[in-house]
């Protein structure tokens, strides 16, 4: 028996986007669907009380973090994340493989998920022979050695042990190890990368079925490749082949074919299992990859903004600190069902941030989490009754990037 099962409910019209449910040992979760990161257990700032009432389904924590501090086999004896966190809905955690990229090539460069790739500051002339380059993570082809960004502490983790790890933590759905690439690299690393990537899955999948875990944790494998479309169509058809029980979308993306990198492994992965866009979560990239069929999306962007004092609105992102907000008595969004909406003025979450009060990245990250999930509602429901492509429209059009900085 599948830990999980996905049905494909409605499919969009002349896309690849459909809507679906996907259950799991601690739930359904109504597809599409965005993901709350909870890094180390914790979703920033908030209890699960106010993340389920921001209408979140599923919560991510990250393998790499909880397996040094607290440490996975605390989490095991807790009784599993959602125990120790105290969550009683679906879960997941990521393999560590980010933090190949993040505390690897990216470290000490301003590198996110979604790059320009053409911003020359981003290029990468040297590999991991450079012994005095400051970096946290090395790769080899059994794995990756890790120095503790907390104490200096090595660790070594194998595709092996990332699994066992995760068992630890006993998250509902989790990811084979894989190395995450930058845009910018050359094609010749990418593919060197992506073998390994490949070879890392199988090992992940053998370990994990090897256990008793596999019959109650789903293990999603990753598909890499970069910005290339041989490589990224290649890793789909060989990830897709192999006994998983949905798929992972990785990478750090190109803002300017990040679409089209997603479309390309949708249109090569299974269609009857569940698709993850790891990482991704502006408003403007939720249409794109619902509609180029992701399932599942997971990003820190909602609670980091918030926690910094931007926040969504219909119209574009707002910076509450501004001097028009000072005297503005209205709710964050007129028609706004979160709590913070409901409750508080835009004056008084401004009086907060400039006060350096703790509630204020507490009532921002509420609605921007709120906001995420009803946009993400909205499709799926768009989606059902046949005006996806109205609601995207009507959104983007008043919606406005531009005011973002």
């Amino acid at each position: 028996m599948k830990p999980v099962k996905f049905t494909i409910e409605k499919k969009l019209d002349g896309k690849l986007g459909r809507v679906g449910i996907l259950e799991t040992p601690h739930g359904k979760i109504l597809t599409p669907s965005f993901v709350a990161v909870g890094t180390k257990g914790t979703v920033k700032s908030l209890t699960p009380e106010l993340i389920k009432e921001a209408k979140t389904q599923v919560v991510l924590a990250n393998t790499y973090h909880l397996y040094l501090q607290p440490g996975d086999e605390i989490v095991r004896d807790a009784g599993g994340l959602g125990k120790f966190m105290n969550w009683d809905g679906p879960t997941m955690t990521d393999s560590g493989g980010y933090q190949v990229f993040s505390l690897g090539v990216a470290y000490g460069k301003d590198m996110s998920k979604v790059l320009k790739v053409t911003d020359p500051s981003l290029m990468i002339p040297e590999r991991f022979d450079d012994s005095d380059a400051p970096r946290l993570a090395k790769i080899g082809n059994d794995g990756v050695s890790f120095k503790s960004h907390l104490d200096g502490s090595l660790h070594y983790i194998t595709p092996e042990k990332s699994i066992e790890i995760q068992h630890n933590l006993g998250a509902d759905m989790i990811f084979a190890f894989d190395e995450c690439t930058s845009p910018v690299e050359d094609e010749r690393y990418q593919t060197e990368a992506l073998d390994r990537t490949h070879a890392w899955a199988k090992r992940c999948l053998d370990y994990h079925k090897s256990k008793p875990n596999a019959e109650t944790q789903a293990l999603f494998g990753i598909v890499q490749g970069g910005r290339v479309e041989e490589l990224r169509r290649k890793s789909a058809e060989i990830i897709g082949a192999m006994d998983f029980d949905g798929f992972g979308i990785g990478g750090s993306f190109a803002k300017e074919d990040m679409s089209t990198a997603v479309k390309w492994v949708n249109e090569v992965l299974p269609e009857e299992k569940p698709r993850h866009l790891l990482g991704i979560g502006e408003p403007e990239d939720l249409f794109m990859g619902v509609e180029n069929g992701v399932d599942l999306f997971d990003c820190v962007t909602p609670t980091r903004l918030g926690r910094n004092g931007t926040i969504y609105t219909k119209s574009g992102k707002i910076h509450i600190e501004n001097l028009e907000f000072r005297k503005d008595f209205s709710p964050i969004e007129a028609d706004c069902e979160c709590n913070t909406c409901k409750h508080y003025t835009r004056a008084y979450i401004s009086h907060l941030f400039r006060g350096k009060e703790m509630l204020a990245g507490t009532l921002a990250s509420t609605h921007n989490l709120y906001f995420l999930n009803k946009l993400v509602a909205d499709m799926r429901q768009a989606i059902l009754d046949g005006t996806f492509q109205e609601l995207k429209e009507q959104f983007l059009a008043k919606y406005s990037p531009s005011k973002d900085s």
